[in-house]
């Protein structure tokens, strides 16, 4: 049954240890830090929990036949990925998709893990039905999990085994009867702070030796020994809701993971010390996409949000009918596009694998994932340049406008025709928060690096792309003349 914002704050205060300046949290709803992040995936769950959007935002439990959250269904038509689709959208502009982690993000994963986990039952029986079974928990519980998956940047020409350490990245340091101990740390848990389970594993194949490393584990957030230090928070620098309208709302944090000798219950192992099978999730199920998927309908969210600021704002400045802007805005407009419509595409060309599983069009997807680190910043430097000077000539705080001498120049001169002061810096002070701010420079460069190195994701590309079609063509044009071909037209 999904469940309400209430629930979901209410469940935040399990023990927790989150450690950020200086400072160990233990109620993170109430955090300054956390709370505007904590809010907003409330209201997620609210939405999602409403009457009125079950239909798109809920399926039926296998289990129990009560409404749970889409994203946690194993698409196995063309028409699960749309709908599916279609319920991620909604789930993304509560945040105009600037929750790049929210609830819908890994159970998207868990989902495509669920669906084939015969992947895992290579290990044994036992790890297939472990998945199976925690994505059931998960999904009728409607439980947030986040992920740690890549190793943390201590020295990377060598190996986990080779480290001063052998568990300075995270690992298996011993058996029990009832599970595993885990020790070292991972990166990196976006929204790790707020969520209920941090899924441990590692994304890259791990080298011969580092079988301590080729694990995938879910780990409640609460769980004794595991910590999480949170990166420095926007939010508790933001002067106001009016002067940071992102940034005290939709600052979900980024962490380092400490796992200080966490227990791990057998029953939450779904790959153990084997690095063929850790790096089979990924690949052989259609987890990745379907995780990049929903980030995809975020990502598409959030240009079509930067588009629709860029066009308001140049309404508002008197400068729509200019020619320039508006091609401008078209190029914008564009850019968007090839996102929607390469989404769209993932949805037509969906494939249905030999277990009935249906996964999102993977040329396209490694499309959009090879694009994404070049699209946003271009999307971001021409909204930039829409903006002009006006964004940095704005009033210094929501609070000038208390001054009545302030408050009367502030009218004078920043109002437009129709427009008040308060309105016109309202607008600017959420594109700059949108663009220049430090909340906005984290996103500029979680979206470049979102998806890893941009040369591995273009091997990526590569490794999807059907070239042998392609190179048909090519073919067939090459057979179709020779040395001694005759012009068109020359007599025969």
């Amino acid at each position: 049954m999904t469940r309400s914002g209430k629930e979901y704050l209410a469940r935040l205060s399990d023990g927790r240890r989150v450690m950020v300046n200086g400072e160990v949290v233990s109620d993170v709803a109430a955090h300054p830090a956390f709370a505007g992040a904590a809010e907003s995936i409330a209201r997620h769950y609210d939405h999602a929990h409403a009457a009125e959007n079950r239909d798109v935002m809920t399926f039926p439990s296998p289990t129990t036949g009560e409404p749970v959250n889409r994203s946690f269904e194993v698409p196995r038509t063309a028409e699960d990925i749309a709908t599916r689709s279609r319920a991620l959208r909604r789930s993304a502009e509560l945040s105009v998709g600037l929750l790049g982690r929210n609830p819908d993000h890994v159970a998207s994963f868990f989902a495509g893990w669920a669906g084939r986990a015969d992947v895992f039952a290579r290990g044994g029986d036992r790890f297939a039905e472990n998945i199976v079974r925690f994505h059931a928990m998960l999904r009728d519980e409607d439980l947030y999990a986040v992920y740690a998956i890549v190793p943390p940047q201590i020295d990377r020409s060598k190996p986990a085994h080779q480290q001063a350490d052998p568990h300075l990245y995270a690992g298996v340091t011993r058996e029990v009867d009832g599970g595993i101990h885990v020790s070292g740390a991972q990166m990196l848990a976006t929204g790790g702070a707020l969520a209920d389970y941090i899924l441990l594993s590692n994304i890259a194949p791990q080298r011969p030796g580092d079988e301590d490393q080729a694990i995938s584990v879910a780990v409640a957030v609460g769980a004794p020994g595991l910590k999480i230090y949170s990166r420095r928070p926007y939010a508790t620098a933001a002067t106001s809701v009016f002067d940071y309208p992102l940034t005290t709302r939709f600052d979900e944090t980024d962490a380092l993971v400490v796992f200080d000798d966490v227990f791990v219950p057998w029953e939450q192992v779904f790959v153990y010390r084997d690095r063929e099978i850790c790096a089979a999730q990924w690949t052989e199920t259609p987890a990745h996409v379907l995780g990049n998927h929903q980030a995809q309908v975020r990502l598409s969210t959030k240009m079509d949000f930067a588009v629709g600021l860029a066009h308001k704002i140049a309404e508002s400045t008197g400068n729509l009918a200019a020619p320039p802007v508006r091609g401008a805005l078209g190029e914008l407009a564009a850019h968007a596009g090839v996102v929607s419509g390469l989404l769209a595409a993932q949805e037509r060309n969906c494939e249905i694998d030999d277990e009935g599983i249906a996964w999102p069009g993977r040329e396209e997807c490694f499309a959009v994932m090879t694009l994404q680190s070049e699209l946003y910043p271009k999307v971001m430097h021409m909204l930039r340049d829409l903006c002009g000077g006006g964004l940095i000539q704005l009033p210094s705080a929501a609070a000038d406008f208390a001054h009545p001498e302030m408050a009367a120049d502030l009218e004078r001169y920043i109002g437009g025709p129709g427009e008040t002061a308060v309105e016109r810096v309202k607008l600017l002070k959420l594109a700059w928060d949108l663009v220049g701010s430090e909340f906005a420079g984290r996103h500029h460069q979680y979206e470049m690096f979102y998806v890893g190195a941009p040369f591995v994701v273009r091997q990526r590309m590569y490794g999807v792309y059907d070239f042998d079609r392609r190179r048909e063509l090519v073919d067939r044009v090459l057979a179709g003349y020779d040395l001694d071909t005759a012009l068109p037209g020359a007599a025969r």
